[in-house]
Formats: C-alpha cells, structure tokens, sequence
C-alpha cells in the first residue's frame, strides 16, 4: 500500500470531514442528533455502571469522556461510544477479582491493544470472526447481565450477591421471601413503559421517559424503594482529575487476560456497529483508525477512573436516525452529557434501581439476538456445536475461556472442512477430465510409462492435509523411479504442507525415486524454495506443464527417451 493510502487509513473521519467543508446546517442537525442521543445515553450510563459494580458516576464519565474521543478520533462518520452492555461481565468481574484500581490499568492496558492493533492493520481481521461465536458470547452475555438485574428489579434482600452464575441464582431462590412489592410494581411498570413507547412514539426517549416517570411516582408516593441516592449517598458532580493507577509488573500480569478481553470485545462490538453505521448512511469505515480511536478513547477513560467503552450500536443507530451527519454528532453527544452531569446531577439520587434494572432487562433482550440465535440452531451440527458451547462457557465459566474456545474451535472446524476440499488423486485413469488444458491429456490415457506414478493434489495443502498426503503416497506400489506431483490446482502450502513435501523427497531420495513437480502456482513455489525444493536439484525437477513433466518422467524411467520440456525456475 503506498504511503498515502496508509496515511488517509489512519486518519479520523473528523478531519475529512472539516476538509470537506463544515457549515451552520451541518451544525444544527449535528447539534440535534447530539442532544437526542444524550437524553438516551444518560440513564443507560448510570445503569451500566451499576450492573457493572461500579458507581452510575463512572459510567458518565466514561460516557462524556470516551464518548467525544470515540467520535473525534474514530474511522467512523457517525459512531457513538460508551459504556456497552458487553463489557458488564468483564468489569465486574476484574472489580471482584482486582478491585477498581485493578480495573483502570485492564482498561488502559487495553487501550494500548487496541492503538496497536490498528496500526498494525489488524481492523480487517472483525470479518473473520465466525458468526456462531459472536452470537454465543454475546446472547451469553445478555443472559448475565439480565440475571445481575433480578436482586434489584424485585427488591431482594441480599447483602452480598455472588459472581457465579449458578450461585447468584441459589442466592436470588433463597431470598424470595424477602421480595418489595414496591420495588417489583415499579420495575414492570418501567419495563412495559419502555415497550409501549418503543412500539407507538419509538422517537421519544423512552428510557429516560420511564426512568423520570419511575422517579416522580416513588418521590411522590414516598416509596420504599432503593435508589441511586440511597446506594450511592456521596455521588462525585462532575469529572475527577485524571490521574494514572498504581502500575506494578505483578498487578498488569494479574489483569492481562482481563485486558485482552476488554480490547477484544471493544474492537469487535466498534467494528460490527460501524460496519452497521455504513449500512445506514451508505458511507464507509476506516477499521484501523477507528481501533486507534477507541484505544485512545479506552485509555482517557482510564485515567478519568472511567469504565471500557466501545461503539454503541443502538446509540449509533439513534444518532443516525435523529439526522447525524458527521463526527461531531457523538462529541456533542459527549458535551451534552457533561452538562447534565454538571446542572441535574442532584436528581440522579431520586432515580429508582427497579427502573434501571428494566431498562437493562430491555438492553439484554435486544443484545440477546434471539432471531438470529434461532437460526443458527438451524445450522449444520459443527456450527450449532459453537454457538452453544460458546454460550455455556459465556454463562457458565468465564468470557475469556469462551473467546479462546470459540475462536480455537472455530478455527479447527474450518480446518477440518477445509482438509476435505482438498483431493489428492492418482494415475492417469482418475486424472481425466481434470483441471489443466485438455491438450495435456490428449494421448497419454493410454496408460503411464513402466517406473512413472502421477498425482494430482488440489486444493490447499496445509497441515490439517499434510499426513494425509504422506498417507496416500506411502501407499504406492512398487518404488517407481519417477514421481510426478501436479500442483496447478494448488493456491496455497503453508509450511507444515512444505514440510510435508519434503519429507516425501526425502524418502524419495533414499529409494532413488525422482520428484518432478508440475504446473506450481507462485505462493507455493515460494514456500518450496525456502525449504529448498524450488531448485532443480536433489532429485527434484519443476516442470511447467504436466506435459514437459511425463516428458522428463519417461525418460528418467527409460534413459533411452530423450526429455524435453522448459524448466520453471
């Protein structure tokens, strides 16, 4: 790629667009968009910061913080970030295990991932991602999140929820006796607000509306019920100086996992929702920059003691909806917020926990993906098989063993499918009707010449076909003196295949047969010469065309022949 093209990859889509020229109109929808998303963003912060274990402050700086750098820095034109529900598992999590100190140095350690992952252009690589994967950690982690919601939507008295899965269910069976009415009624009333509003006003903000209808009734009725200002008497008004967190060798190795988690999932969730955003707009992603964008963005909210952010689909998508037409939609969506911090801060207190858990019982269902979960059941056995296994391991152990299995396994099953591509034929019976030119067949169904065998490999030879090559060619006969290896319908050999190859001239060498290779494509070519079989040479021979090659092969089998044929250096 020449230097240019690198440089515009790896520049925010901000300073395209203030090259492309900024006015008042633009200002105005931009300043709309911004203002609607905020009133959408605000009580979704809070409550993911509560799920998260941590303070409805910290998910508003993360908000105000991460959210305008996202935005300024980011590959995307209309990309909004934030707290996301898929890091409520991880954070709470890392807080349980490491305390919020613990947390800040995963969020900055992985803001470093993710900065170095887009220069090292890694942004391409979301795509390859298996769908089953995804949708299995992710309808995992809605199940986690809507499960963490329970205690406070029915208003149980549990002093010390656990972290397990199974043992947080135990907990919520024991302490049924206890539930608030209060609480409950409240809860589902919030929660079929938000439905009714989505369904007839899906403009309207409908869960900031449930969240201040929520808190006006329990004020006005005096009710019983917990609240944010009942949990967290001493809420912070504003954004805390940044400072960096205690940095040991022995803390960062402790939060490393947790680290790569977070990078892993805020790079995935930004990339799938601007590949969503482009959709929308009909515009087009920098992958890499936006990866640097959510870095930066990750390691600011770090120093501010904020939480992970990453881009926010159902916020992305709101902004787009409300006519956002560039990057300075989600900064003044990030300023907005910073104002409301600032001037209404002390009504957060009166802000009811029930109406927040029905809010994320709502963002668990739309993150669920449950349509698409269905039709996956729908597919072939290995593909079901990662779908559920990477569920139960997201509910059941932990989001990074669900990652590393998914994704291992993942890879093994496309191995595995891939292995079975490749077909490995011989003698000249079965090589009839195959892909080179038919002029190379033409007189040479006759039969082979005596001391000559022929095989045709297509396909890629990688490891995962690299003994079954072995396998077929140990099986030949008596020791021809001649061994042609078609390789035109080969696009790749990794090294294992290579490595394969060679130990077949090895023994060849040893039982003084010949190799000739025919018709080899470059990529594979190159991985021959350097395992030193690219030359003519130690009883290897490179032919151009199988013809040239049953050319060489007959008169290696019968000197009396006289070979010709080009060689392919």
């Amino acid at each position: 790629m020449p230097v240019d093209a690198r440089r515009f990859a790896l520049t925010p889509k901000l300073i395209t667009v203030l090259r492309e020229g900024y006015g008042v109109d633009r200002l105005r929808r931009d300043a709309v968009a911004g203002l609607t998303v905020a009133i959408v963003a605000l009580p979704l912060a809070m409550a993911l910061a509560i799920a998260s274990g941590a303070s409805p402050d910290k998910g508003l700086a993360t908000a105000v913080v991460a959210g305008f750098l996202i935005s300024a820095l980011g590959g995307s034109r209309v990309q909004v970030g934030g707290p996301t529900g898929a890091f409520v598992v991880v954070v709470f999590n890392v807080i349980a295990q490491h305390g919020y100190d613990g947390l800040v140095l995963a969020t900055l350690t992985a803001g470093l991932m993710l900065i170095a992952a887009g220069y090292a252009k890694l942004g391409s690589l979301i795509r390859y991602i298996p769908h089953p994967v995804i949708t299995g950690f992710t309808a995992g982690i809605a199940v986690i999140i809507a499960s963490s919601q329970v205690k406070d939507f029915l208003g149980l008295s549990i002093d010390k929820l656990p972290a397990d899965f199974i043992a947080k269910w135990q907990a919520y069976f024991s302490a049924l006796g206890s539930v608030q009415w209060e609480a409950l009624v409240l809860g589902v009333a919030s929660f079929l607000l938000i439905l009714a509003l989505r369904r007839s006003a899906p403009r309207l903000p409908g869960f900031l509306i449930a969240v201040i209808a929520a808190s006006f009734v329990a004020t006005l009725l005096q009710l019983p019920v917990e609240t944010i200002g009942s949990r967290f008497p001493d809420l912070p008004t504003g954004l805390p100086a940044p400072s960096l967190p205690d940095i040991s060798w022995a803390k960062l190795q402790a939060v490393m996992p947790s680290a790569f988690t977070i990078a892993f999932l805020a790079g995935i969730e930004a990339l799938l929702s601007a590949v969503v955003a482009d959709g929308m707009i009909g515009s087009r992603h920098r992958s890499n920059q936006e990866l640097v964008g959510q870095g930066v963005a990750n390691m600011a909210s770090a120093l501010f003691g904020g939480l992970p952010a990453t881009g926010a689909l159902a916020r992305t998508a709101t902004n787009i909806k409300a006519g956002a037409l560039t990057p300075v939609a989600g900064m003044l969506h990030a300023i907005f917020l910073l104002l409301f911090m600032l001037l209404a801060s002390g009504l957060m207190a009166y802000v009811p926990l029930a109406a927040l858990a029905a809010i994320l019982f709502v963002v668990a269902w739309g993150m669920s993906e449950h349509e698409r979960f269905m039709r996956l059941l729908r597919m072939p056995g290995g593909d079901r098989a990662l779908l559920l296994l990477t569920f139960a391991l997201t509910v059941l152990v932990d989001l990074t063993v669900a990652i590393g299995v998914g994704v291992t396994l993942a890879s093994l099953l496309f191995m595995m499918r891939m292995s079975r591509t490749v077909a490995i034929a011989g003698g000249l019976d079965e090589l009839s009707g195959d892909m080179e030119d038919e002029r190379e067949d033409v007189g040479q169904r006759d039969g082979l010449p005596r001391g000559v065998e022929v095989f045709r490999i297509e396909g890629p030879l990688f490891f995962g076909v690299a003994d079954e090559l072995l396998d077929i060619l140990r099986r030949v006969g008596p020791t021809p003196k001649a061994v042609i290896l078609r390789m035109r319908r080969v696009p790749l050999l990794d090294a294992s295949g290579a490595a394969a190859l060679e130990q077949i001239v090895t023994q060849a060498c040893a039982a003084g047969t010949h190799i000739i290779f025919s018709g080899t494509q470059a990529q594979p070519l190159d991985m021959l010469r350097r395992h030193s079989l690219g030359l003519n040479g130690r009883q290897v021979t490179h032919r151009a065309s199988f013809t040239e090659a049953l050319q060489l092969a007959a008169a290696i089998a019968d000197p009396s022949t006289d070979p010709k044929g080009s060689t392919l250096s």
